[in-house]
């Protein structure tokens, strides 16, 4: 698309023109609620530059079910949250494991450390990431819904459509993981 002087037009003028253009909807997204998705995906073990993608599912998800004349949901935030949380369990079963953790590695290696204890914190975080990445995809989707998006036990069960036992029961299992490899990796 070009302007009439002939210049290109920039990419934010152009999506924002493309959304206009999109029936003149506004974001189904608030900014906050783009945020709490961005954390859900990047604590889902997303790299930062598919998180973008992932936040554009949500939106997608969203748009389609609005289209199909479903209603709304209850919680708009929590349902976000979910969707994400999925979308990063799609991610994982098409990634390595492997390579993910070998990222993470070159990164906290480039990572100067500017605060005392900072290296602590990243050994901390790099341990609970690698524990993330240890458990099963169910597992890790209840913790980071739970400790991340900050959903109760209830909200998840509603969201994914099981049991809250099953919820408390993946959390258990989840938490005695973790605790198991910081302990085995004497980070506490």
């Amino acid at each position: 698309m070009l302007r009439r002087s002939g210049r290109g037009v920039s990419p934010a003028r152009a999506e924002s023109r493309a959304r206009a253009g999109a029936g003149d909807s506004e974001d189904p997204l608030e900014p906050a609620q783009e945020a709490r998705v961005r954390a859900v995906l990047a604590l889902g073990g997303v790299p930062q530059t598919d998180l973008l993608d992932g936040v554009q599912q949500v939106r997608l998800r969203l748009l389609e079910r609005a289209a199909t004349g479903r209603e709304a949901p209850r919680d708009v935030s929590a349902w976000a949250a979910v969707v994400a949380s999925n979308w990063a369990m799609d991610w994982h079963r098409s990634r390595r494991r492997q390579e993910r953790v070998g990222e993470r590695l070159v990164a906290l290696r480039q990572a100067p450390a500017v605060v005392e204890g900072a290296e602590e914190s990243r050994v901390l975080s790099l341990t609970v990431a690698q524990g993330l990445d240890e458990l099963s995809d169910l597992q890790r989707q209840v913790v980071v819904l739970r400790f991340y998006a900050d959903l109760s036990v209830r909200g998840i069960a509603d969201e994914l459509g099981i049991p809250e036992g099953t919820v408390k029961s993946r959390l258990h299992g989840a938490v005695r993981a973790l605790r198991a490899r910081l302990h085995e990796d004497e980070v506490v």
